[in-house]
Protein backbone atom coordinates (compact mmCIF):
# COMPACT_ATOMS: atom_id res chain seq x y z
CA UNK A 1 0.00 0.00 0.00
CA UNK A 2 1.26 3.46 -0.83
CA UNK A 3 2.06 6.03 1.81
CA UNK A 4 -0.92 8.07 0.59
CA UNK A 5 -3.27 5.11 1.02
CA UNK A 6 -1.86 4.39 4.47
CA UNK A 7 -2.45 8.01 5.49
CA UNK A 8 -6.03 7.77 4.22
CA UNK A 9 -6.59 4.63 6.29
CA UNK A 10 -5.15 6.35 9.36
CA UNK A 11 -7.50 9.31 8.91
CA UNK A 12 -10.46 6.95 8.43
CA UNK A 13 -9.66 5.11 11.66
CA UNK A 14 -9.43 8.47 13.41
CA UNK A 15 -12.91 9.38 12.19
CA UNK A 16 -14.52 6.07 13.13
CA UNK A 17 -12.86 5.36 16.48
CA UNK A 18 -11.68 7.36 19.48
CA UNK A 19 -7.94 7.08 19.93
CA UNK A 20 -6.49 5.33 22.96
CA UNK A 21 -4.95 8.22 24.98
CA UNK A 22 -1.77 6.26 25.70
CA UNK A 23 -1.20 4.41 22.42
CA UNK A 24 -3.26 6.25 19.83
CA UNK A 25 -2.14 9.83 20.51
CA UNK A 26 1.19 11.25 19.42
CA UNK A 27 3.41 13.01 21.98
CA UNK A 28 3.46 15.83 19.44
CA UNK A 29 5.57 16.93 16.48
CA UNK A 30 7.71 19.20 18.67
CA UNK A 31 8.43 16.65 21.43
CA UNK A 32 10.34 16.78 23.69
CA UNK A 33 10.48 20.60 23.57
CA UNK A 34 6.67 20.78 23.64
CA UNK A 35 4.64 17.66 24.43
CA UNK A 36 1.06 16.53 24.40
CA UNK A 37 -0.23 15.67 27.88
CA UNK A 38 -3.42 13.72 28.56
CA UNK A 39 -4.93 15.18 31.73
CA UNK A 40 -6.35 12.58 34.12
CA UNK A 41 -6.81 14.67 37.25
CA UNK A 42 -7.49 18.33 38.04
CA UNK A 43 -7.11 20.23 41.28
CA UNK A 44 -10.80 20.07 42.23
CA UNK A 45 -11.06 16.27 41.98
CA UNK A 46 -11.73 14.57 45.30
CA UNK A 47 -11.42 11.14 43.70
CA UNK A 48 -8.37 9.73 41.89
CA UNK A 49 -8.89 9.21 38.18
CA UNK A 50 -6.47 7.39 35.93
CA UNK A 51 -6.41 5.85 32.49
CA UNK A 52 -7.60 2.26 32.10
CA UNK A 53 -4.71 0.73 30.16
CA UNK A 54 -6.83 -1.83 28.36
CA UNK A 55 -9.73 0.30 27.12
CA UNK A 56 -8.20 3.77 27.15
CA UNK A 57 -11.16 5.09 29.13
CA UNK A 58 -10.71 7.30 32.16
CA UNK A 59 -11.60 5.29 35.24
CA UNK A 60 -12.10 6.04 38.92
CA UNK A 61 -9.11 4.54 40.68
CA UNK A 62 -10.09 5.40 44.26
CA UNK A 63 -11.67 8.12 46.38
CA UNK A 64 -9.11 10.42 47.97
CA UNK A 65 -9.09 9.23 51.57
CA UNK A 66 -7.41 12.34 52.97
CA UNK A 67 -7.44 16.10 52.37
CA UNK A 68 -4.93 15.88 49.54
CA UNK A 69 -5.83 17.49 46.23
CA UNK A 70 -3.55 17.71 43.23
CA UNK A 71 -2.18 21.27 43.14
CA UNK A 72 -2.10 21.33 39.32
CA UNK A 73 -3.62 19.37 36.40
CA UNK A 74 -1.89 16.00 36.24
CA UNK A 75 -1.64 13.27 33.64
CA UNK A 76 0.87 11.63 31.30
CA UNK A 77 2.73 11.98 28.01
CA UNK A 78 1.31 9.59 25.37
CA UNK A 79 3.53 6.88 23.89
CA UNK A 80 5.99 6.99 26.76
CA UNK A 81 6.87 4.31 29.31
CA UNK A 82 8.90 4.38 32.51
CA UNK A 83 11.05 1.32 32.03
CA UNK A 84 14.75 0.47 31.62
CA UNK A 85 16.14 3.69 30.14
CA UNK A 86 14.25 5.96 32.52
CA UNK A 87 15.43 3.83 35.45
CA UNK A 88 19.02 3.97 34.17
CA UNK A 89 18.89 7.78 34.16
CA UNK A 90 17.77 7.68 37.77
CA UNK A 91 20.44 5.14 38.68
CA UNK A 92 23.08 7.29 37.01
CA UNK A 93 22.13 10.35 39.07
CA UNK A 94 23.80 9.14 42.29
CA UNK A 95 20.66 7.23 43.29
CA UNK A 96 20.25 3.60 44.41
CA UNK A 97 21.21 0.98 41.82
CA UNK A 98 18.99 -1.87 40.70
CA UNK A 99 15.98 0.35 40.07
CA UNK A 100 13.22 -0.37 37.59
CA UNK A 101 10.61 1.82 35.97
CA UNK A 102 7.04 1.66 37.26
CA UNK A 103 5.77 0.36 33.88
CA UNK A 104 3.39 3.29 33.48
CA UNK A 105 3.41 6.17 30.99
CA UNK A 106 5.55 9.13 32.04
CA UNK A 107 3.65 11.37 34.47
CA UNK A 108 3.41 15.11 33.88
CA UNK A 109 2.13 17.97 36.01
CA UNK A 110 1.02 21.00 33.98
CA UNK A 111 1.29 24.45 35.56
CA UNK A 112 -1.35 26.91 34.41
CA UNK A 113 -3.10 30.03 35.63
CA UNK A 114 -6.30 28.96 33.88
CA UNK A 115 -8.35 26.34 35.76
CA UNK A 116 -9.26 23.15 33.94
CA UNK A 117 -12.72 21.97 34.97
CA UNK A 118 -12.25 18.27 34.25
CA UNK A 119 -9.81 15.66 33.07
CA UNK A 120 -9.94 13.60 29.91
CA UNK A 121 -8.51 16.39 27.76
CA UNK A 122 -5.32 16.84 25.75
CA UNK A 123 -3.11 19.88 26.25
CA UNK A 124 0.22 21.03 24.86
CA UNK A 125 2.81 21.84 27.48
CA UNK A 126 6.48 22.85 27.62
CA UNK A 127 8.64 20.86 30.07
CA UNK A 128 10.69 23.01 32.47
CA UNK A 129 11.92 20.35 34.90
CA UNK A 130 10.92 17.36 36.95
CA UNK A 131 10.87 15.48 40.21
CA UNK A 132 12.88 12.24 40.32
CA UNK A 133 10.79 10.01 42.57
CA UNK A 134 10.51 6.44 43.75
CA UNK A 135 7.23 4.64 44.42
CA UNK A 136 8.48 1.76 46.53
CA UNK A 137 11.45 0.56 44.46
CA UNK A 138 10.06 1.81 41.15
CA UNK A 139 11.23 4.95 39.37
CA UNK A 140 8.22 7.28 39.01
CA UNK A 141 9.44 10.59 37.55
CA UNK A 142 7.07 13.57 37.45
CA UNK A 143 7.70 15.98 34.58
CA UNK A 144 6.83 19.59 35.44
CA UNK A 145 5.61 21.58 32.45
CA UNK A 146 3.83 24.86 31.74
CA UNK A 147 0.73 25.09 29.60
CA UNK A 148 1.65 26.34 26.14
CA UNK A 149 0.79 30.03 25.62
CA UNK A 150 -0.33 30.51 29.22
CA UNK A 151 0.26 34.27 29.66
CA UNK A 152 1.24 33.90 33.32
CA UNK A 153 3.88 31.21 32.89
CA UNK A 154 4.96 31.47 29.26
CA UNK A 155 8.27 33.12 30.19
CA UNK A 156 9.30 30.23 32.47
CA UNK A 157 11.99 28.21 30.76
CA UNK A 158 13.47 26.17 33.60
CA UNK A 159 12.56 24.93 37.05
CA UNK A 160 14.60 27.76 38.53
CA UNK A 161 12.03 30.21 37.12
CA UNK A 162 9.31 28.54 39.19
CA UNK A 163 8.80 30.00 42.71
CA UNK A 164 10.25 27.70 45.37
CA UNK A 165 6.95 27.64 47.25
CA UNK A 166 5.21 26.11 44.21
CA UNK A 167 7.89 23.46 43.77
CA UNK A 168 7.62 22.65 47.49
CA UNK A 169 3.86 22.28 47.11
CA UNK A 170 4.34 19.76 44.31
CA UNK A 171 6.95 17.88 46.33
CA UNK A 172 4.66 17.70 49.35
CA UNK A 173 1.73 16.41 47.32
CA UNK A 174 3.65 13.65 45.57
CA UNK A 175 5.41 12.63 48.78
CA UNK A 176 2.26 12.35 50.88
CA UNK A 177 -0.84 11.63 48.77
CA UNK A 178 -0.45 7.85 49.09
CA UNK A 179 0.45 7.75 52.78
CA UNK A 180 -1.85 6.85 55.64
CA UNK A 181 -1.51 9.18 58.63
CA UNK A 182 0.17 7.63 61.64
CA UNK A 183 1.93 4.80 59.82
CA UNK A 184 5.37 6.34 60.24
CA UNK A 185 6.42 5.10 56.80
CA UNK A 186 6.45 6.85 53.46
CA UNK A 187 5.63 5.02 50.24
CA UNK A 188 7.02 7.72 47.92
CA UNK A 189 10.55 9.07 48.04
CA UNK A 190 12.00 12.17 46.40
CA UNK A 191 15.48 11.57 45.02
CA UNK A 192 15.95 15.05 43.60
CA UNK A 193 14.81 17.64 41.11
CA UNK A 194 16.09 18.54 37.65
CA UNK A 195 15.74 21.26 35.06
CA UNK A 196 14.47 21.54 31.51
CA UNK A 197 17.40 19.79 29.78
CA UNK A 198 17.08 16.68 31.93
CA UNK A 199 13.28 16.75 31.60
CA UNK A 200 13.60 16.58 27.82
CA UNK A 201 16.17 13.77 28.16
CA UNK A 202 13.82 11.81 30.46
CA UNK A 203 10.99 12.21 27.94
CA UNK A 204 13.19 10.91 25.14
CA UNK A 205 14.25 7.96 27.33
CA UNK A 206 10.59 7.20 28.06
CA UNK A 207 9.78 7.33 24.35
CA UNK A 208 12.56 4.81 23.64
CA UNK A 209 11.28 2.59 26.45
CA UNK A 210 7.84 2.73 24.85
CA UNK A 211 9.19 1.77 21.42
CA UNK A 212 11.13 -1.12 22.95
CA UNK A 213 7.95 -2.48 24.57
CA UNK A 214 5.22 -1.69 22.05
CA UNK A 215 7.03 -0.95 18.80
CA UNK A 216 6.45 1.87 16.32
CA UNK A 217 2.65 1.91 16.08
CA UNK A 218 2.63 4.12 12.99
CA UNK A 219 4.88 1.64 11.18
CA UNK A 220 2.80 -1.30 12.40
CA UNK A 221 -0.32 0.37 10.99
CA UNK A 222 1.36 0.90 7.63
CA UNK A 223 2.53 -2.73 7.58
CA UNK A 224 -0.94 -4.02 8.49
CA UNK A 225 -2.53 -1.89 5.77
CA UNK A 226 -0.02 -3.14 3.21
CA UNK A 227 -1.03 -6.73 3.95
CA UNK A 228 -4.70 -6.22 3.10
CA UNK A 229 -5.97 -8.49 0.27
CA UNK A 230 -5.72 -6.70 -3.02
CA UNK A 231 -3.37 -3.99 -1.74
Amino acid sequence: MSARAADSLRRLLGLLFQSHPWHGVSPGPDAPAVVTVFIELVSTDTVKYEIDKESGLLKLDRPQRYSSLSPEPYGFVPRTLCDREVAERASGASTPSGLRGDQDPLDACVLTDRPLNHGGVLVRARPIGGLRMLDGNDVDDKIIAVLESDPTYETWQDLGDCPAVLVDRLKHYFLTYKDMPGTGSRRSELLGTYGADEARAVIEAARRDYLARFGDLERLLRDAAAQRPGS
